[in-house]
């Protein structure tokens, strides 16, 4: 995965020898252990997806998949973030060259869909299966959320006279725009949910409409 094009698959060293220095042979495995593990989890479900699924796809052996991860746990967590980075950074380069809070809110969320549409297996990896992954994933979803969280905050704070409002109100909107997602993700339409875009900017100026209403 490529941060100028989020969540496109590592590219794949030919097999066989070749020069390529040690540190590119090790971080092109780690990505396509990485790439291999949202597919597997997307195509089976994180519980009954197995270090031998994960493998298979990437192409590389058992042995290299743990000089890499402790288990599979680990490998969907490393997976986890990495998506997660590159779709905050997509989101956040979203509406730089706009002025007007609305638009900025609406260029984010094509950039959120978009991402998410072209990218279905992380998707479903991102907003459903991490559930079923534990503890730990479920904080480090709660980590997400806040981040999502402070997005919005900083859109409406950047209207002059705006209120403070309190965190739950931005992480309603974020549960809220990612129950609306999940439902078409966990339905097949995930190449449809650019179409959500009107729906995710009514639920966050509903809920933000006080401070939106001021910057009038």
């Amino acid at each position: 995965m490529q941060t100028n094009e989020p969540m496109t698959a590592p590219r794949v060293l030919p097999r066989g020898p070749h020069r390529l220095g040690r540190e590119v042979v090790e971080a092109s495995q780690r990505g396509r252990l990485l790439d291999a593990m949202a597919h597997v989890v997307a195509a089976k479900g994180f519980g009954a997806t197995s270090v031998a699924d994960v493998i298979a796809r990437a192409g590389v052996s058992r042995k290299t998949f743990y000089e890499h991860f402790r288990d599979k746990h680990d490998c969907f967590l490393a997976a986890y973030d990495l998506g997660v980075e590159v779709l905050l950074a997509t989101v956040r380069a979203a509406g730089t060259e706009e002025t007007d809070p609305l638009a900025v809110t609406r260029a984010r969320t094509r950039a959120y869909l978009r991402t998410l549409s072209e990218e279905p297996a992380f998707a479903r990896t991102f907003l459903v299966e991490v559930a079923a992954a534990g503890p730990e994933a479920l904080e480090r979803r709660r980590a997400v959320h806040r981040q999502f969280a402070g997005l919005a905050r900083e859109i409406v704070e950047s209207i002059p006279g705006a209120p403070r409002l309190p965190d739950d109100l931005y992480l309603a909107w974020v549960g809220a725009s990612n129950e609306v997602i999940s439902a078409w993700v966990v339905a097949g339409r995930t190449a449809e949910i650019a179409a959500l875009e009107d729906v995710l900017v009514h639920i966050q100026v509903s809920l933000l409409a006080r401070p939106f209403d001021s910057a009038e």
